[in-house]
């Protein structure tokens, strides 16, 4: 400005940012692709779940039906002929009855997993008690034959599938009643309130687990023990993790190998 203050020159400054908003522009465009490219992959895993538990359940509805009539007829053929028959004949037909309880026995189990999908029906605020006594009515007779003495403590009100968590429950203690040492099985279930969640333990004093087996019990179908030593499908450690983590919760064990075990899951609290 001069000395009227009149403006009598302009100064600027200009800066190519063509480059800097190419980029944002990119970027912009790459990131609304890969939202969509998530959402597209999100939605096909969600088909692809939903199928894969429509034909479990389905394969294994259907496979019940030929199992039994194998099961029936291996019976009936025992029953009327057995007595005419040698003992190697007689004893093909108890491995024919023997396996198709079996595989019917794998079947059920398939059939719980799978009805465990990723969209959980509204879930209401229940006893825990009330469950878990649920699951060891279901068991009375196996603690009955086994001698077992089962403590109860102070189980908290919880926002669960009430079904589900008896099924956690009957599991649980169910694996603690087959694992046992030499020694009457003593049992323990107890919660603990944590910061944001209940801790559920099932204590037991049974043979327990060597640490490098931690993860793998809870694996689909994985063993560590032969039929003949312990008889079961490898699915029940398994459907526990499946449901406990459909409900946001955790689910781990702590054991000393041979001196029993703990399996612990939580459940979150939730308005």
């Amino acid at each position: 400005r001069n000395q009227s203050g009149e403006i009598i020159e302009w100064v600027g400054t200009c800066t190519d940012i063509d480059d800097q908003k190419r980029e944002e522009e990119n970027l912009r465009q790459a990131g609304a692709s890969l939202e969509r490219l998530i959402a597209e992959r999100t939605a096909e895993l969600n088909r692809s779940n939903r199928d894969l538990e429509q034909f479990a359940y389905v394969a294994s509805h259907d496979l019940q039906e030929p199992l039994r009539a194998v099961t029936g007829c291996a019976q009936i053929l025992k029953r009327r002929y057995g007595a005419k028959l040698d003992g190697s004949a007689d004893e093909l037909i108890g491995h024919i009855v023997e396996g198709a309880s079996r595989m019917q026995t794998l079947i059920l189990d398939l059939l719980a997993y799978s009805r465990v999908g990723p969209q959980q029906k509204e879930c209401a605020e229940i006893d825990s008690a009330v469950a878990l006594q649920k699951a060891l009515a279901n068991l009375v007779t196996a603690t009955n034959e086994n001698g077992a003495k089962v403590i109860v403590g102070q189980l908290p009100m919880v926002r669960f599938d009430a079904v589900q968590l008896t099924q956690v429950f009957q599991n649980l203690v169910a694996n603690a009643l087959k694992y046992r040492s030499s020694h009457p099985p003593e049992i323990r279930v107890e919660a603990i309130r944590k910061t944001e969640e209940w801790q559920f333990s099932v204590i037991d004093n049974g043979i327990g687990i060597e640490p490098k087996y931690f993860e793998r019990v809870f694996v689909l179908f994985q063993r560590l023990h032969t039929r003949s030593e312990y008889p079961g499908t490898g699915i029940g450690l398994a459907l526990c993790k499946k449901i406990v983590e459909r409900h946001g919760g955790r689910i781990w064990v702590e054991s000393t190998f041979g001196a029993g075990s703990v399996f612990c899951f939580t459940i979150p609290f939730k308005d």
